[in-house]
């Protein structure tokens, strides 16, 4: 049986995934690790390989941010599947904002430790949540390394890849006001879905997965 290993989004944890059952399955949540400012997506990919022992054969689950790591350890390594939920495949599929904030990199002059408390102003955009998930989402953002925060930022918004690793299985949801899915390509589309579906679409999520699984 493959390992499964989970990667959260920015300002979040891998408890982003407790409402996915993947009962049955070794798995293997994967931690932040504190990356070094010169890092891109790339090697901070190759350092978590590194770090969790990554191995080929392996199935990646990346939500968001951890989406775009998991295409990037799929091309450092031949793993089983590649399973991006809510996220980005290709620097083709980032939302146009990309662009201003790459040309206009406001967010370098905001402290990190204002994003990690920023979670009222954040949370509209990922989704309606109740009220047990609010806190989790809060709670995850304001234990999220403000160093990391403002470093992933950067990283995503440099982040260029034009290559769709092999068993690569992409889901997102048409309500997402992050990743717009009308600039996504071969994905199965959850009706309803958020950014944060992984949460409140969590039934959806689990059938897709577990059909996914047992091919």
């Amino acid at each position: 049986m493959s390992n499964i290993y989970l990667i959260a989004g920015l300002g979040a944890d891998t408890r982003v995934y407790n409402n996915i059952d993947l009962y049955g399955h070794e798995v293997t949540p994967v931690d932040w690790i504190e990356p070094h400012r010169i890092d891109t997506l790339t090697t901070y990919a190759q350092k978590l390989i590194y770090q969790y022992n990554i191995q080929p054969n392996s199935i990646i689950i990346g939500n968001s941010l951890g989406g775009m790591i998991a295409v990037e350890i799929a091309k450092l390594i031949l793993v089983k599947k590649v399973i991006l939920i809510s996220s980005i495949k290709t620097s083709s599929e980032a939302p146009w904002y990309f662009s201003l904030f790459r040309a206009l990199p406001i967010y370098k002059l905001i402290p990190g430790k204002l994003f990690t408390s920023m979670g009222f102003m954040i949370k509209p955009l990922f989704g309606k949540m109740s009220t047990e998930d609010a806190w989790l989402f809060n709670n995850m953002l304001k234990n999220t390394s403000p160093f990391f925060v403002k470093w992933a930022m950067g990283a995503i918004l440099q982040w260029k890849n034009d290559i769709v690793p092999p068993n690569l299985v992409h889901i997102t949801g048409n309500k997402d006001l992050v990743f717009s899915y009308k600039r996504i390509s071969d994905a199965t589309v959850v009706n309803g879905g958020t950014h944060i579906m992984i949460f409140d679409k969590a039934k959806d999520i689990n059938k897709l997965l577990k059909r996914i699984l047992k091919k």
